[in-house]
């Protein structure tokens, strides 16, 4: 009887050292999975070269201004370049752009030393492969970058896409080109434009100044609205309306000749406009100004906004 108990005795020991055994090594394997090591915020963050700011998707109502302005950010070596113009998109800086901030990133957080707005943090979280979360938990608000290296990201669809804030990187464009085709018409007598940005995004100038002019010294004759359409079909071809109450709105078909000079066709009169900017404003800075006018002229910033459709018009063959 005693040999009976004895056996169950050891039977029932090594069955429960074999129990704790079986779960302290679940247990640890369970830990070893947890505590796995991953990708760092640092590694995500480079893990493209170029973060496209998909201004349409973010989330929340507070404003962190570097975000609002910047095409793309990147970050190399603890400094945030950023594509804050469309001039020059593409070959600024080698397609980084302009040195704008320092950063510090760790434990899944991003602490960013702007040039000129100052600090702010981040919580970063991975969305998926391309796509990463900075939340800011100061004005509550996220943005959504998306990833691309410098050879793989369309900085064309990027330029025409935000065709609007081309216009507004020069403090004027100048007329320099009127075709000897084409009737008669009113904007015949308008040399000068100005589209003007941040809180007037919609707003535009003319003058009638003499040509060869300073543009600080412009008399700006009227004031009104402007909008920009696309063309189906045609990424590069846009249509501009600008509201002249006087004579009516005046449309034309914008295109791009180069990174300082557009082309207006006037269908209406089959005129060929050429306008060339005159004092490129590079956005390094928050800012805004008041000239002789006394129009406040801020900088830009991004809206979450598209350009229209405009079905009625084909474009003009070229």
């Amino acid at each position: 009887m005693k040999r009976i108990k004895i056996l169950l005795s050891l039977v029932l020991v090594t069955s429960l050292f074999t129990s704790c055994y079986t779960e302290v090594v679940v247990d640890d394997f369970a830990n070893d999975l947890n505590n796995a090591p991953g990708i760092t915020v640092e590694q995500l963050l480079n893990s493209h070269e170029l973060w496209y700011v998909d201004i349409n998707s973010t989330k929340g109502f507070g404003e962190t201004p570097f975000l609002q302005k910047a095409f793309t950010i990147s970050f190399i070596d603890g400094i945030v370049y950023a594509n804050n113009n469309l001039v020059g998109i593409g070959s600024s800086g080698n397609g980084f752009g302009i040195d704008v901030a320092n950063y510090n990133a760790y434990n899944m957080v991003l602490d960013i030393d702007h040039d000129l707005d100052g600090f702010s943090t981040f919580d970063v979280f991975q969305i998926d492969s391309n796509t990463i979360e900075l939340y800011n938990p100061d004005n509550d608000t996220s943005y959504f970058l998306d990833g691309y290296s410098r050879n793989n990201f369309d900085y064309d669809f990027v330029f025409y896409d935000n065709i609007h804030y081309f216009l507004q990187e020069y403090e004027a464009w100048e007329k320099v080109y009127t075709s000897e085709m084409g009737a008669l018409n009113e904007f015949d007598n308008e040399n000068y434009l100005q589209f003007l940005a941040g809180g007037n995004d919609s707003t535009f100038r003319s003058s009638q100044d003499e040509h060869g002019i300073s543009f600080n010294n412009l008399v700006w004759d009227y004031t009104g609205i402007y909008g920009i359409g696309a063309i189906t079909g045609n990424l590069k071809l846009k249509t501009l309306t600008l509201d002249y109450d006087s004579f009516d709105n005046d449309f034309f078909e914008l295109s791009v000749i180069d990174d300082r000079t557009i082309e207006l066709f006037h269908p209406s009169s089959e005129t060929v406009y050429e306008f060339k900017g005159r004092g490129y404003i590079q956005y390094l800075k928050t800012s805004s100004s008041k000239d002789k006018s006394g129009v406040i002229k801020k900088d830009k910033k991004r809206k979450s906004v598209k350009n229209k459709i405009s079905n009625d018009r084909t474009g003009r063959e070229r």
